[in-house]
């Protein structure tokens, strides 16, 4: 049997609550479960003692009994300390899309060009002023 330890959804219609429960893979998302290990609220401020409570003991338990975190848990116990940081690389994800880089070019053109014109009346007025002395 696969075991994950994993987020069941709760709460209303926009308004998240999860529960952190050990379950066998094979079920529901929101389905059966087997033994209840924490709560994360995502509505609550990220440095709120209450956004994620979490018996850290028993995920230990699990994990030795071969139950796989997934993303999501494994982040959560990155940040309780309980698991070793891994390093993280996606260098896709965060560059900006086509029209994204368009309009970034379009606007250093604009930016180049205005530049140039600042700088070509600045030059030719020190050029009419020696004519004029």
């Amino acid at each position: 049997m696969a075991m994950k330890i994993r987020l069941a959804r709760g709460g209303s219609k926009k308004r998240p609550f999860y529960r952190i429960v050990a379950a066998d893979s094979r079920m529901p998302r929101d389905g059966r479960f087997i033994e209840k290990l924490g709560t994360y609220n995502p509505l609550l401020p990220k440095d709120s003692e209450e956004r994620v409570k979490m018996d850290v003991e028993k995920v230990k338990e699990w994990m030795a009994k071969g139950a796989q975190p997934t993303d999501r848990v494994r982040r959560m116990l990155e940040a309780a300390g309980a698991l070793p940081k891994t390093e993280r690389n996606n260098p896709n994800k965060g560059t900006p899309g086509k029209k994204a880089q368009e309009r970034v070019q379009e606007k250093a053109d604009k930016a180049a060009a205005a530049a140039e014109a600042a700088a070509a009346p600045a030059e030719e007025a020190p050029a009419e002023e020696a004519a004029s002395e």
